[in-house]
């Protein structure tokens, strides 16, 4: 192979590993910014509108008389997360007991625990959770051991596009006393319909989180993604699939890294048939009005929205957290 060739070959690796770079300094100085506003005397977390009381709602679902787990850190429900998932947030904390995450934890804050836990208490009998974009399982562990303790039979449904990370919710799953059958993981990219995404390949789990996928990928796309070795070449699955089999979902956590918008675009149907409660995080001030518009149009309620917070530190606005809106569909609740 002559040199030029070499070289051209070459140039998305090197592109690759300079953007995985500056996605891992985004993500550490976006959960910089998270702490630092939790320590505030007047944290941006307490700037949310809602129609219920999420404060209320979080106190009511937290576990008492919890005691620290070897080897895991137990929060405030009582769900335990292996330390190894965040190696540099959760480093040293193996063992303890985290308390109630009123205005935030070192994860989310009152808006999405408070609408999370919302969910449940609108179920009937049983509960069903679907995470978009899973990672680790954090919401189908949290909201499932919360349901779980309210007296719900309980299944767990996670898409996820890292092939680590489904390793971890299938370990969080397992730790939190979920049966096999109560679970339901796919490896893939949540999307409105069939198609070829490529996903980032990492080559530790848990050291970057919210990487984003290039959806409906071209032959040509594909060609170089398997020539540079960087990416993993994933099946799009349609929402339809992922609730097929499942005649309601309790809550549906959409958060695929500024996706939220199109992917609800073309799937209203099936969530007006389908979704209970929607939970999605918006990652830009235009993609959280026109959620706003499609879903008010389309007769659903917002019952909490927390926009996103924004840094102007060098004069321009730049997202630090991201956003938080919670919906429920009349049709299949009532309160």
């Amino acid at each position: 192979m002559d040199l030029l060739r070499k070289v051209a070959l070459r140039i998305p690796q090197v592109r690759r590993v300079r953007d995985q770079r500056e996605t891992l300094r985004e993500e550490r100085d976006k959960l910089a910014a998270r702490l630092a506003a939790v320590t505030q005397p007047n944290s941006p977390f307490y700037h949310y509108n809602a129609m219920f009381d999420p404060q209320e709602v979080i106190r009511r679902h937290a576990a008492s008389g919890l005691k620290g787990v070897p080897g895991y850190l137990t929060n405030f429900l009582g769900v335990l997360i292996d330390p190894k998932f965040f190696p540099t947030v959760l480093q040293g904390q193996a063992g303890k007991v985290e308390g109630i995450p009123i205005p935030a934890n070192w994860h989310a804050d009152i808006a999405e625990w408070g609408t999370a836990l919302r969910s449940i208490d609108l179920a009937r009998g049983s509960f069903t959770v679907a995470e978009l974009g899973c990672g680790w399982g954090c919401w189908m562990n949290n909201t499932g051991v919360a349901a779980r303790r309210a007296g719900l039979d309980v299944h767990l449904i996670g898409i996820e596009g890292d092939e680590g990370h489904i390793g971890f919710a299938r370990e969080s799953c397992a730790a939190n006393g979920f049966a096999p059958g109560q679970v339901t993981l796919r490896r893939g990219i949540a999307a409105p319909a069939h198609g070829i995404a490529l996903f980032p390949r990492q080559q530790q789990a848990g050291v970057q989180w919210g990487l984003e996928p290039i959806f409906n990928a071209t032959a040509e796309q594909c060609h170089s993604a398997a020539q540079s070795g960087e990416y993993d070449e994933l099946p799009m699955i349609p929402l339809a699939d992922v609730v097929a089999s499942h005649p309601r979902i309790d809550l549906l956590h959409v958060d695929i890294q500024g996706g939220e918008a199109d992917l609800i675009a073309n799937c209203l149907p099936v969530l007006r048939e389908r979704v209970a409660y929607l939970l999605v995080g918006t990652h830009s001030r235009q993609i959280e009005g026109r959620i706003m518009h499609m879903l008010l149009v389309a007769g659903w309620m917002l019952e909490l929205e927390r926009p996103a917070i924004f840094s102007l530190d060098d004069g321009r606005p730049r997202i630090v957290v991201d956003g938080v809106q919670g919906w429920r569909n009349a049709n299949l609740t009532s309160l």
